[in-house]
């Protein structure tokens, strides 16, 4: 089995001696991996970071990053780069400065630097940009300066903190598209760490998912998305519906729904009590009466609705239960509450989570 690439091993931070705010923390990261850091605020992914950088000193555990061990080492001689969500831009040096301060304090040879700083420039579409000073520039440029400065001295990781928070809707989407670009075309090693899930799910080759301290699961963004190992998991992440229900003989007794039996069930599950992950896209909305073939057909009554304009989330009940729809604008919009409403279940979709 191939080694790690950089490692945390029972990684633990306590600030007053009493409460962990990361609590044993293992990971195993490759080489040239896009890994997201994804959790609620005060769930640790920040913390862990920063021990990754530097910046703070595990209570116990160890960080070895190509078998050295980082555990105790200072910031400046650990060759990782860190971008910060407010820019930390010099506000009186102009972008090509800003961005050969690194190289400066790590007394690079003047042309060496000079080279570095164009080439960096050119991969972030900053050439005509280099003589701007910060205040001159957008806020997606302003990013795009930080990020640069973080990779000009090729640094053997890329840390980045909720660095898009500050910018809006588009700006994001955009800056989600550049640093995929870049770290495609660099191949670095970058540890990503946010609170939005789309960004988790759009840009990361895994998701490690952080709750209290903990990991509640890491792995490939849709398998966390489809296949959460915990009810946390499942809720942070997405839309979605709980059943509870229970496994016997290979298929589940759920309450509401009746007999389903997934294309994944473990088999460990026999005789426990389950909840049933349902997402609201999973449910396709049928025409009164129909029952396709291979599902279970639910009828519903509806409570509310929100158009989304390509897409309308429903909100109804069955049995007492809410449950929640997603489905194309056109079949939902003109719902009405208390209305009627039909959906089918294909089995195979649904996910049993042990409780």
């Amino acid at each position: 089995m191939t080694e790690p690439y950089l490692r945390l091993a029972g990684v633990v931070k306590s600030f007053d001696g009493k409460i962990n705010a990361v609590d044993g923390i293992d990971l195993a990261i490759t080489k040239g991996e896009f890994l997201t850091l994804l959790g609620p605020s005060g769930s640790g992914k920040t913390t862990t970071l920063l021990m990754v950088a530097g910046f703070e000193h595990p209570t116990a555990g160890a960080i070895e990053l190509s078998g050295r061990d980082l555990t105790r080492m200072p910031p400046y001689r650990r060759n990782v780069g860190m971008v910060f969500q407010n820019y930390a831009l010099f506000p009186h040096m102009t972008v090509e400065k800003n961005i050969a301060f690194p190289l400066r304090m790590r007394k690079f040879p003047g042309p060496e630097s000079d080279v570095r700083v164009r080439k960096i420039l050119e991969l972030v579409a900053l050439t005509d940009h280099a003589k701007k000073f910060p205040r001159q520039l957008s806020g997606g440029q302003q990013q795009r300066v930080a990020l640069a400065r973080g990779l000009v001295f090729d640094p053997d990781v890329l840390l980045l903190d909720e660095p898009l928070g500050a910018l809006d809707k588009n700006l994001r989407e955009q800056m989600q598209v550049e640093i995929k670009r870049i770290h495609h075309e660099i191949g670095i090693t970058m540890i990503y760490v946010t609170h939005d899930q789309t960004e988790a799910m759009t840009m990361s080759d895994r998701v490690a998912v952080f709750n209290k301290g903990k990991i509640e699961q890491i792995a490939p963004p849709l398998t966390v998305y489809r296949r959460p190992t915990t009810r946390f998991v499942g809720e942070f992440i997405g839309d979605s519906n709980f059943f509870p229900g229970a496994v016997k003989d290979g298929a589940i007794d759920v309450t509401g729904l009746g007999a389903l039996r997934p294309a994944e069930l473990d088999p460990a599950l026999n005789g426990r009590a389950v909840d049933v992950l349902v997402r609201p896209e999973w449910l396709r909305v049928i025409a009164p009466g129909e029952a396709p073939a291979g599902t279970v057909a639910v009828d519903l009554i509806v409570a509310d609705t929100i158009n989304y304009g390509d897409s309308v989330l429903i909100f109804a009940k069955c049995q007492g239960r809410e449950v929640r729809v997603r489905t194309i604008a056109s079949q939902g919009t003109a719902l009405a509450r208390d209305s009627k409403l039909r959906v089918a279940i294909d089995p195979a979709n649904v996910f049993a989570i042990p409780r």
